[in-house]
């Protein structure tokens, strides 16, 4: 009979000591037609075990209304990797963090009233992730190690110990968890190495496992030390769930990286300890979409949001790349197993040359009726997710008031996360006020010509919410009065737009061009200032592997045959480059569609193909 167990402070395996060496892959970062190859990849580096977080957000998109399909089947995934023989550590959340949206929270929760307090005891909140649990905990079952699928632990909440102590929430979710899988499955929960975190994110019964991580250089004998504090005797086999192989990057810094050579001397220290490990990550992925999450600092303003890339400096890299710090793994884990490693899958192919012509079709505030939902708002505007909204932009409509003059003084107070201010006399003819941002608001002063009746626009973009602290209640829009000299300006419109339908949208687009050359308009605007959306179509041979560049392009969003490829900033930088998986690609004929929110003078502008992602831009 198959089995996995703890005794004697070590892992049982059918009945045999096992050491997981453990990989993290989130299925929901890879597109599903490379999934085996990643999995392959992390076979050959020496890895028995994937570990994966369950978000939320991606399973729950509207309440009530949950999806399982491609290209997030969960249940597809844990078949392949039964397949492939590896085994799972699934991290079922409800909250999960992993510099994902909201920590993989979904942001209808934000919407709730009264306001829920999340990752809390709070009923109104247990209640919803009870009817999430409902229809994930039986999709598991089939799974479970002890019914021949590859599950071996599940994990409960994830690092709560540093976030807060409310042992009834624990208890709950735990009783949740034996309702529907019984005592066929260990379940774990995962904190910081200190007192503290483990005092407050543990939980104190005989069938919960305490797993540790730590940064990468710590002392893992006294982690492992400490470990056993909070297990019970004999139920404490050392294992790290986090061994930190790399890092995130945010927007506007450098690009984190860590030396192969050392990772791999800690990965060995960790080892020779008796320890079991999972690599954070063996294997990142990207943030499609707009899925990446975000950090703070000491303060809500402080806010730092991710870059679309989630490559982490991983042994294996966004695209399957296996730099040095692959091999060097490989070496420190070769040693760890009895029996020859497995080579690597070849790398798929990619496509280095070429460039793209795109052309502007449409200024965005031109079309923003056709693509948008509007909304009335009787006094200031509200957050976009009161206007049942998870993603993408907003924008706010109104008219000056009566006292507005040139130098008036525009505030707002709180903005979530980077609002564009434009006023004129009509769509056609805006002007670029200025922008205010979260992370260093300041106010605008209106310009020359401006006066009492002009309208003004603000577009804000959601840059990704917070997924880690105190502040993870982040809602996204304009949070707070917009105020002009002083006085609140009342009698707002709000237009939501997800861009979630791109092929819609992409053919409302085509028509507007169209329309605009038959009546002999000039798709330039010049008198119109703003962001724009340019589109083109590319001949591809294959479905080749590809990354974009977007040096000459200031920020925005990019789109292949309507998949989100996720957000661009070159002028922030590291990254200036988009990942494009050659299944993404069709053979023959592929429509490209950029919202630019900046650079948009010019009627054309050019995109250019790499074999590798560039990361030149911004302070590098």
């Amino acid at each position: 009979s198959r089995s996995f167990s703890i005794e004697n402070d070590a892992f049982y395996k059918d009945g045999e000591p096992f050491r997981i060496l453990g990989g993290e892959i989130h299925y929901f970062r890879i597109v599903p037609e490379y999934w085996k190859d990643r999995i392959q990849r992390a076979k050959a580096m020496g890895l028995n075990t994937i570990q994966t977080y369950v978000p939320w957000n991606v399973h729950e998109p509207s309440e009530g209304e949950f999806f399982f399909g491609d290209p997030v089947n969960l249940e597809a995934f844990l078949k392949l990797a039964q397949e492939l023989e590896v085994l799972v550590m699934l991290r079922m959340g409800p909250y999960v963090c992993g510099e994902w949206d909201l920590g993989g929270f979904p942001s209808w929760l934000l919407s709730k009233k009264p306001q829920l307090k999340l990752r809390t005891s709070d009923s109104s909140y247990l209640k919803l992730v009870d009817q999430w649990w409902n229809v994930l905990l039986p999709k598991l079952v089939p799974f479970l190690y002890s019914r021949g699928g590859p599950l071996i632990m599940l994990q409960v909440e994830n690092e709560y110990g540093s976030f807060g102590s409310d042992k009834q929430y624990l208890h709950h979710l735990v009783s949740d968890a034996r309702e529907y899988l019984g005592n066929e499955i260990i379940l774990y929960t995962t904190d910081g190495a200190t007192d503290d975190a483990l005092q407050r994110g543990t939980i104190s019964r005989d069938d919960v496992y305490a797993a540790v991580d730590f940064p990468t250089g710590w002392d893992p004998v006294a982690a492992f030390a400490l470990q056993k504090n909070y297990n019970s005797p004999g139920k404490s086999p050392a294992l790290s769930t986090e061994f930190y192989t790399g890092w995130l990057t945010h927007w506007g810094e450098n690009l984190a990286t860590t030396s192969p050579y050392v990772a791999a001397a800690e990965l060995d220290k960790l080892l020779s300890a008796n320890g079991s490990v999972v690599l954070y990550m063996a294997h990142g992925g990207s943030n499609f979409g707009f899925f990446s999450g975000a950090n703070t600092g000491g303060k809500e303003t402080i806010y730092q949001p991710d870059i679309t890339s989630y490559d982490y400096d991983a042994p294996i890299g966004e695209g399957g790349d296996l730099g040095e710090k692959f091999w060097r793994f490989r070496e420190v884990l070769s040693s760890y197993v009895n029996f020859p490693l497995p080579d690597p899958p070849q790398l798929p192919s990619r496509r280095n040359t070429g460039t793209v012509v795109l052309q502007k079709l449409a200024n965005l505030f031109q079309v923003l009726q056709s693509l948008s939902h509007e909304f009335y708002l009787q006094q200031a505007p509200v957050a976009m997710e009161l206007l049942n909204q998870s993603f993408g932009f907003i924008v706010y409509r109104s008219r000056l008031p009566s006292h507005a003059k040139p130098g008036s003084i525009l505030e707002i107070k709180k903005i979530h996360d980077r609002a564009q201010v434009y006023v004129g006399k009509s769509s056609q003819s805006l002007r670029l006020v200025g922008t205010l941002q979260r992370w260093s608001n300041s106010s605008l002063q209106l310009p020359d010509g401006s006066s009492a009746g002009l309208e003004i626009y603000i577009l804000v973009e959601n840059m990704g919410r917070i997924n880690y602290g105190p502040f993870i209640f982040d809602q996204k829009g304009i949070l707070s009065s917009v105020i002009l000299d002083n006085v609140p300006m009342l009698g707002w419109r709000a237009y939501t737009l997800s861009l979630a339908d791109v092929a819609e949208n992409q053919e409302v687009l085509i028509n507007f061009a169209i329309h605009s050359k038959f009546f002999f308009l000039s798709l330039a605007a010049p008198h119109c200032d703003g962001p724009a959306f340019y589109a083109a179509t590319f001949e591809s041979e294959a479905q080749m592997d590809t990354f974009i560049s977007f040096k000459g392009w200031s920020k925005g969003v990019a789109f292949v045959n309507g998949f989100n490829l996720g957000r661009f900033w070159p002028d922030a930088g590291p990254q200036c480059s988009l990942y494009v998986p050659g299944p993404l690609l069709r053979q023959g004929e592929n429509q490209l569609l950029i919202l630019e929110l900046e650079n948009t003078l010019l009627h054309n502008k050019t995109l250019q193909f790499l074999g590798q992602h560039d990361w030149t831009c911004g302070k590098n």
